[in-house]
């Protein structure tokens, strides 16, 4: 769906920067450099991750040869790579931030509240502050969005699979949307066929999740119009397109 579909869309809307979280691109877990690589060839410009960031071991080998690859900045442990980072973008610097969330979720992450904090009064500043926040519950990410409003330019939710029905600009100026969605495997649960996470989920078995070799096909995104002069959000559209059968 990105390899067919992205090129369009940047075309149509004269995208000048793409940002899209990768950590289920490797089978639905993790981000291989291979894989990584034909993002970019795509036409995406920096990859986020999430809480599968280390679910392929070969990732933690060659992050740190890369520049366009973002894991979680709040993480405990110590990881390779970085969790921020700054892009020249036709003039203005736009700040990139991946940030794990703490509720319902098993990774070991700092406050992710005192980690946007700890950003933004501590490292280089930017002319657009965009947060690709990582976390399962919707009034989290709406808590985090608030409390940022006017300090970040968005706060965009990913982790769920699915597009919500939320975007918007809050009174500051930040956009938001609880769930950016996913580009993948239309008619299953998570992206996969449906009956092996059925399997799971629902009778316990040890089910390897599998993606069907056919069939429809979501893209799902939202894009951003930012002022060059206030550097605030003026406009959030969401971006889902389902193929036909």
């Amino acid at each position: 769906m990105v390899k067919e579909y992205l090129p369009l869309y940047i075309k149509k809307y004269n995208v000048d920067f793409v940002i899209a979280n990768g950590e289920n691109v490797t089978h639905g877990k993790g981000l291989i450099r291979h894989h990584y690589e034909e993002l970019l060839d795509y036409g995406i410009d920096v990859v986020t991750l999430g809480n599968h960031y280390n679910s392929k071991k070969e990732l933690e080998r060659y992050i740190d040869s890369t520049d366009r690859l973002i894991r979680p900045y709040n993480l405990i442990e110590p990881f390779s790579g970085e969790g921020t980072a700054l892009f020249d973008v036709d003039g203005l610097t736009i700040r990139v931030t991946n940030i794990l969330g703490s509720a319902f979720m098993k990774e070991a992450v700092n406050s992710p509240y005192y980690a946007i904090v700890e950003i933004n009064q501590d490292l280089e500043d930017s002319d657009i502050h965009i947060i690709d926040y990582h976390a399962e519950a919707t009034g989290e990410k709406y808590s985090i969005a608030y409390a940022f409003d006017g300090k970040v330019g968005a706060v965009l939710g990913t982790h769920t699979h699915i597009q919500t029905n939320d975007a918007k600009i809050l009174p500051n100026g930040t956009a938001f949307i609880s769930d950016v969605g996913m580009c993948g495997y239309y008619d299953g649960i998570l992206g996969f066929d449906k009956d092996s996470v059925i399997r799971k989920n629902c009778f316990g078995e040890m089910s390897r999740y599998e993606v069907p070799s056919e069939g429809r096909g979501v893209f799902s995104a939202v894009l951003m119009d930012f002022d060059r002069i206030t550097h605030k959000c003026k406009q959030i559209t969401p971006i889902q397109f389902v193929e036909e059968k």
